[in-house]
């Protein structure tokens, strides 16, 4: 493990992203987006027509799509820079055009949706019938039908989609603070020896053997958000209001509803998650006993609770670590790894290792004509792996639907997203837990899953509850502070923790502000702890070898946007609108917390 991050020009460039594929040079890009932005005003010409008939229908849609899909790459290609050193103020330049070109497109098509409701769900069905070139929108109508009460006029919907991009300058001032602005002070073993602290080694720090190292990294990583408490709880209060806000613009009962609504999720399947998981609190209470004791049976600390449970963790080469994900993916197929391993190394998908200024946490991205690319801080170890699959999961996920799907369907939205990478990791890990059978072995596999279910079924779940309480605190009208937030926090975290855990209530409190991103999308969160649900139940069937089930899930993973959520999962044969599937998760994690008892004593 690196103890000082290294500079971006110290990467190799194998273990780099290939933003070239995607536009060969910056003056490509500010060609392409300059055609895109030259190109806007021919949207003008379908507004007030579309009623007229399927040709003119037609045609705007598939004008739409064409700037849509170029528009996609323009972003990409800007993300991909800034994500690895958002200290390089050209490359914020650019992600910050991009959005404004997103935006004025999104405008431009404002008028799009509310033509099509008032032509009617009768007629536009019977065009799709009737016009080849409508064929492929039925779906689009359909939906577009249903969502019908939340659409607002021409001059509404153009005037929410101008506000997105200043109404986003919230999040973007959080991910600035955490990413480029933030500074920590070092981390320091039990010899003095320091090791600096950043968004791309925090994970490794806090996983150290010396409970030095972990408690200095977690308390200066904590402090270092604390310093800026107060201006992190305006851009979330910010975020907020602009969430009720649009919920009451589109005519929807609350935040909760608006998040859930354009899916067709029902609140119901937020509300039985959190119920479910508040009732298999004491299977965490368990496994914080377990590890207590295992540590020595003295006081567990917050930082405590991913220190290594064997004196041999895992030490895992990220080469070592393709092979072992291609390995554990083995079940699905010939096709599908070849897929993964070209990305993997030919096409250079991922953004392998931590740089200075590299952004906070992992991602898959792209757009329909780019790779889906990774960006990751890879450290070496068994949870880089995961990682690594997880992420993998995603991109393979967009491979297919890319490949199967029309435009129109090629985004399959954050509720089928979060299945498709924990598939991976619970694969990949059934195989190595086969593999690699020495004592140590199983313990760091058992840890590197307790840690995967720490983040999605502990860790998610009660941001969710966090992200739950402070809208509805905004729909009564009251006030978002920081010292508010971290109480609350605090509290929901000493619950979860329970007797086991020793919380130090400020800065457990701030763990808000150390997700940057997930606030900002709008109840994202909980759909961590959903997706690893109906991923074990489909890894299940195809660990077990049912038959069809493999052809069941690459066919999940082929469908993309083309049916609702609930609808693609429950073809591939599990039921989320059930709380079956995350009943029998905690079975799982029950189990690995019984088979780690066993192995530790």
């Amino acid at each position: 493990m690196p103890q000082r991050i290294p500079e971006r020009s110290e990467i190799p460039v194998p273990y780099t992203w290939n933003p070239d594929s995607v536009f060969a040079s910056e003056a490509d890009w500010e060609a392409a987006l300059a055609r895109v932005a030259a190109r806007v005003a021919e949207l003008a010409a379908f507004r007030g027509r579309l009623a007229e008939g399927p040709d003119v229908v037609a045609g705007y849609l598939e004008l739409a799509a064409e700037l849509l899909r170029e528009s996609g790459k323009v972003g990409v290609y800007a993300r991909m820079h800034y994500a690895v050193d958002t200290l390089d103020q050209a490359a914020k330049a650019r992600v910050d055009r991009s959005a404004a070109l997103a935006a004025r497109l999104g405008a431009a098509m404002a008028f799009g949706d509310p033509e099509l409701l008032a032509v009617g769900g009768e007629t536009l069905a019977r065009w799709a019938a009737e016009e080849p070139r409508l064929a492929v929108y039925a779906r689009r109508f359909a939906r577009l039908a249903a969502r019908a009460p939340h659409v607002r006029s021409a001059e509404v919907e153009e005037l929410l989609r101008q506000a997105g991009e200043p109404l986003d300058a919230a999040a973007a001032t959080h991910g600035i603070l955490a990413n480029a602005d933030l500074r920590f002070e070092p981390a320091t073993d039990g010899a003095g020896e320091r090791y600096e602290i950043g968004q791309g080694t925090i994970n490794a720090l806090v996983t150290h053997p010396d409970p030095a190292v972990r408690k200095s990294a977690w308390e200066h990583y904590a402090d270092a958000h604390l310093a800026f408490k107060n201006t992190m709880a305006s851009c979330l209060s910010a975020e907020v209001k602009r969430n009720v806000f649009v919920a009451r613009a589109r005519r929807y009962g609350s935040a909760l509803e608006a998040a859930l609504g354009p899916n067709f999720i029902p609140p119901e399947v937020f509300h039985s998650l959190i119920a479910t998981f508040q009732r298999h609190l004491p299977t965490w209470h368990r496994y914080w006993r377990l590890r207590r004791r295992a540590l020595g049976g003295g006081p567990l600390h917050v930082y405590d609770t991913k220190a290594p449970l064997t004196s041999a963790p895992l030490r895992v080469p990220y080469d070592q670590s393709v092979e072992w994900v291609c390995d554990g993916m083995a079940p699905l197929g010939d096709e599908y790894v070849a897929a993964m391993r070209r990305g993997l190394t030919e096409q250079r998908w991922v953004d392998v290792y931590p740089s200075r200024g590299k952004r906070a946490g992992a991602f898959s991205m792209g757009s329909p004509g780019t790779h889906p690319f990774i960006m990751m801080s890879y450290n070496d170890d068994i949870f880089g792996l995961s990682t690594l699959a997880h992420e993998l999961g995603h991109s393979m996920h967009s491979y297919y639907t890319r490949g199967a799907q029309p435009f129109v369907y090629s985004f399959y939205g954050l509720f089928l997203a979060e299945v498709a990478s924990n598939f991976n990791q619970a694969l990949v890990r059934a195989h190595l837990l086969k593999r690699l059978q020495g004592r140590d072995e199983q313990i760091a596999l058992i840890e590197e899953a307790m840690a995967n279910f720490h983040r999605y079924f502990f860790i998610m779940p009660t941001l969710a509850r966090f992200e739950l309480a402070i809208h509805e605190r905004v729909e009564r009208g009251e006030a978002l502070t920081a010292d508010w937030m971290n109480g609350l926090m605090a509290d929901l975290f000493a619950e979860g923790y329970g007797p086991e855990v020793v919380v130090d209530r400020e800065r457990v409190g701030s763990t808000w502000m150390q997700f940057s991103t997930h606030f900002y999308a709008n109840f994202y969160v909980y759909q961590y702890a959903t997706g690893i649900s109906g991923a074990h139940a489909l890894a299940r069937r195809v660990l077990a070898g049912e038959p069809g089930a493999v052809d069941a899930y690459l066919g999940f993973l082929k469908a993309g946007g083309s049916r609702f959520p609930l609808e693609t999962l429950r073809l591939a044969g599990v039921d989320m609108a059930s709380p079956q599937p995350v009943e029998e998760t905690f079975a799982v994690l029950a189990g690995y917390v019984e088979r780690l008892e066993e192995l530790v004593g």
